[in-house]
Parts: C-alpha cells; sequence; structure tokens
C-alpha cells in the first residue's frame, strides 16, 4: 500500500461529531460566512492550484462544515424529525485516503462501495444498525484521481461525509498505514480525530509488504480495540512482530467483479497511450499479431520492475510477437521512466539480440477510472513480480478481468492466488531490505528464471492461460465480490455492537 508523504498538508480540525461546546463570539460567524464565500470561489475556479485547494477541503472537516454544524446547534430545537427517528443512532466512520488515487485509496472507496451497495440491495433492516460516514485522512489529494471518478461516485462521498455522528455512538476504522493514526507522525487529520477513549471502538485497517512490522507500528497497532487486515499473511506477521493475537482480525478487500466484467467492454489503443522507449513499433498484421503483457505498478525498487524487465529481455526478441506494456507513476522519484529502464538495460550486461529488442511501451499518464477495465481488457495476460504485496489491487483487478496472471507466491497475493487460477511465481529466497522505513526487514526475491518460463508458457499455451483467467474471475466473485466481502464488514461491526451492549447490560 502507499507510504505516507512527510510534506503533505491537511487541516488538522475537529470532524464530524455533534457535542455541545459554548457560543462562539458574532465575530466567529462572520469569519465562517467569509472562508465558506471564499471556498465557493474556489470551488469554480478553472486553475489546477486552486481545485487543488478545494479538494483538500471536500472530505475533510473544515470551516464550511463547522459553520454547518455550528448552525446545527443553534436550531431552536434539536429533536429528532419523524424521518430522523427511524435511522439508527450508532455510526462507522470510515477515514481514509479517500482522495489520494493510492492503494489504501482504492482499497477504501472498494469496502465504501461494497457497503453502500450492501445496505441497497439488502432492502431489510440488517444494516440499520449503523449510519456510514467517512473522512479525508492520511494522505495527498489527488486532483486528477478526484477527476476522473464517476459523478455518482463523488455524489456519494459528499452524501455519506455529511453524516452527523456523536462520539460515544461512534466505531472509527483508521484506514491508513499506522504512522498516520493518533498521534500522527506526519501532518493529516488524527484517526481517531480525539481520544481513543471517546469512541465505542476504534478499528486500525493496515498491511505490510514485508516480513514483519516495525516496533513502533506494533505499539500503534495495540493502542486499537481491532486492526483489520487482509489475509492470513498478515495475521502471522502481525502476532509474530508483537501485536496482541486478541485484536488482529482478518478481513479481506473486495473487488468491484460488476465494474471490472470483461464482457461490458471493449479494449483501450494501449499504443495510442504508450511511449515506446525500447524495440521497434510494430505495424499492420504484425500489430493485430501481438501478444500484450500488461504490467502496472508505482515505481519503486519492491515491485520488481528489474525483475520483470530482465525476464522479459532475455526471453523475447524482437522476432517475438509480443509487447511490454508498463503502466507507472512516480514514487519519491521523477517521471523519467524511459531513461531509467535504457539505464538499466545498459548497465544490466544483458545483450541486445540479433532481431533487435522486443518492444516495451510506458504509459505514465493518469488513466482515468472509468477506463481501467478496458486497459485490461486489452491485454493478453498481466505481469507483476513484486517482492511483496499488501494485497496486490491490480492484480485482483486483472483477475475479475478474467486475465491469466504472473505474480509472485509471496505475501499477500498468496490468499488468492492457485495453480488453477494463475501462475504463481516461485521465489529464489529472501533477501534483506536496504533502505528506506522497512530497512532489515526481509522480503522476496522472485526468481527470473522462472518468470521467463512462464511468460513463454502462456504466450505459447494461450488457451489453458485463458482457461485460469476464467477460473480467477469466478473465484473472484465466490470470495471477494463487494456483497460476500460487505457481509464479513457488517458482522465484524455488529460484533462489536453486541459486546458493547453486553457489557451495558442490554
Amino acid at each position: 500500500m502507499e507510504s505516507h508523504n512527510p510534506n503533505q498538508s491537511q487541516p488538522n480540525n475537529p470532524t464530524n461529531f455533534t457535542r455541545p461546546r459554548k457560543k462562539p463570539p458574532i465575530a466567529f460567524y462572520l469569519l465562517s460566512i467569509l472562508i465558506l464565500l471564499l471556498a465557493i470561489s474556489l470551488s469554480i475556479t478553472k486553475t489546477s492550484y486552486f481545485k487543488t485547494l478545494h479538494l483538500r477541503s471536500t472530505l475533510t472537516s473544515h470551516p464550511i462544515t463547522t459553520l454547518q454544524k455550528l448552525l446545527w446547534f443553534l436550531k431552536p430545537s434539536r429533536n429528532p424529525s419523524p424521518k430522523s427517528v427511524l435511522l439508527p443512532s450508532h455510526c462507522v466512520l470510515w477515514m481514509a485516503p479517500f482522495l489520494s488515487g493510492g492503494g489504501y485509496s482504492s482499497e477504501a472507496w472498494s469496502y465504501i462501495l461494497a457497503l453502500n451497495g450492501y445496505y441497497v440491495g439488502q432492502k431489510s433492516s440488517r444494516l440499520s444498525r449503523f449510519r456510514l460516514s467517512i473522512e479525508q485522512h492520511g494522505d495527498l489529494e489527488s486532483l486528477e484521481f478526484w477527476e476522473g471518478l464517476p459523478e455518482e461516485l463523488k455524489n456519494l462521498a459528499f452524501k455519506l461525509h455529511q453524516t452527523q455522528c456523536r462520539l460515544n455512538e461512534t466505531v472509527v476504522v483508521c484506514h491508513s498505514e499506522p504512522g498516520a493514526w493518533n498521534p500522527p507522525l506526519f501532518e493529516t487529520l488524527p484517526c481517531p480525530p480525539a481520544g481513543y477513549e471517546h469512541f465505542m471502538s476504534v478499528i486500525g485497517r493496515t498491511m505490510f509488504e514485508t516480513d514483519r512490522v516495525n516496533a513502533d507500528h506494533v505499539k500503534r497497532c495495540n493502542r486499537m480495540d481491532y486492526v483489520w487486515v487482509p489475509t492470513d499473511f498478515h495475521v502471522s506477521t502481525f502476532v509474530q512482530s508483537g501485536v496482541d493475537p486478541s485484536k488482529v482480525v482478518k478481513v479481506v478487500q473486495p473487488v468491484d467483479v460488476e465494474f471490472f466484467d470483461p464482457l461490458k467492454y471493449e479494449p483501450l489503443n494501449l499504443g495510442l497511450l504508450g511511449d515506446l522507449v525500447l524495440g521497434t513499433r510494430k505495424t499492420g498484421l504484425s500489430l493485430e499479431r501481438e501478444f500484450v503483457f500488461l504490467s502496472v505498478f508505482k515505481w519503486e525498487f519492491r515491485k520488481g520492475w528489474d525483475v520483470l524487465l530482465k525476464a522479459y529481455l532475455t526471453e523475447f526478441s524482437g522476432a517475438d510477437a509480443v509487447a511490454l506494456y508498463l503502466l507507472t507513476n512516480p514514487y519519491h522519484s521523477d517521471r523519467d521512466f524511459g531513461n531509467k529502464i535504457v539505464d538499466y538495460v545498459e548497465n544490466s550486461g544483458m545483450q541486445k539480440p540479433d532481431n533487435g529488442w522486443p518492444p516495451i511501451y510506458v504509459i505514465d499518464t493518469h488513466i482515468a477510472h472509468i477506463d481501467l477495465p478496458r486497459m485490461y481488457k486489452a491485454a493478453n495476460a498481466f505481469i507483476l513480480p513484486s517482492r511483496g504485496e499488501g494485497w496486490g489491487r491490480p492484480i485482483v483487478e486483472a483477475m475479475s478481468m478474467s486475465l491469466p496472471v504472473i505474480t509472485t507466491n509471496w505475501s499477500g497475493p498468496v490468499e488468492y492466488l492457485t495453480e488453477e487460477n494463475g501462475y504463481p511465481l516461485p521465489i529464489d529466497r529472501m533477501t534483506g531490505v536496504t533502505e528506506g522505513p522497512f530497512k532489515g526487514h526481509f522480503w522476496a526475491e522472485p526468481s527470473v528464471e522462472k518468470l521467463r518460463a512462464l511468460m513463454r508458457h502462456v504466450l505459447i499455451d494461450y488457451d489453458e492461460a485463458k482457461a485460469r483467467g476464467r477460473r480467477a474471475r469466478e473465484d473472484m466473485i465466490r470470495r471477494f465480490s463487494p456483497e460476500i466481502v460487505a457481509g464479513v464488514v457488517t458482522d465484524q461491526i455488529h460484533h462489536i455492537l453486541d459486546k458493547r451492549r453486553a457489557r451495558n447490560g442490554v
């Protein structure tokens, strides 16, 4: 998942809770009204700078929503209307980097959509025991990501952000890396937004891509009432690292199998999006017969881009009807991916084949969320030889799209990848992390030779590969569809509410 950016800046204001407070002076209200008018003016500006400032306030408690809450308190009567009597008093406040577009962001949206869809689809009182609220927390905002979301998703975000909750009737989910939890190690809205003791329960949702959890993060996990992790791999590593076993609960991640449905889409023209950085662009009949390998990752060593390049460039040549497309984005680096790839090849000692290098294309432009299924549809196989994954969202999206998948047989993907639904990539050994916040941890070193063999095998026996891809989609629907996972989450929340009722003798 995404690590935090130490330079991020978000307002550190109270979140969506109602509680008694002293009346501020009239000047405060006048100032708030001025801020409100300023925010409205910023919302209609056409410059990216001011748009980003406005986005920053979209799902974070800020003067606009604070003023609305203050006005609510000034009402002559706070007696609930007949309509609101029917609403449950308990809340689940889900705090996550909803506006970042990173790993935690996409995972958080998957849960919110799953819960919201489950509530609508059940048409019963099953979910009536709690309401849902969301709050931006834990990462920088991405204007490109927000603008690429469907309008119905934006409308849902606004609606859920306006949900009013009371502290002692709220279960908070802190969906981020533990460094963002209260007290945060960098500038972000703390989660929980007040003392831990003020809420009914506080849950940390997190994961790691290595073989252990940092000692400081273990302490932060143990402050939580529960820690939700996505796989059995994480249950094991968290407990072995010192997190209280009674707090650790496996809650798998949903994948939107209706959205990522291969029957609904036509493929994107990847050739128009990708920049050729190595090899020769094919044309005509050769282009039509081209077998497309796709990989999606942020540009960091952990993702194994070096393993992928070495396997691909040593197994294939310009004579093979193949192409490798890399959809990537910077991670504490610049965007000069083409030169990075050329430099790697020149310094690797690999010999250029007589028929030239097989083509490699880089897509470093933002692909809107609504176009992601079409991107997967344009590929023949998906590859990610990662050294460690928390979950691997692009992997399960590809599997939902019935793509044959080759990915490392270690860490998060072990939860869902099998010999029947994909191609688990063996590892050569475990290696130590040499830099960054996980220095001293260990992760996997995927086998270059086994990856070469699997890529060639998928190309030659594509009928088998397609059969595994179809099985992958079936497994995604059966085990990780939104309805299935929403039921798991709802059961966990109900368990917390039942424990509180029993404790109170209700």
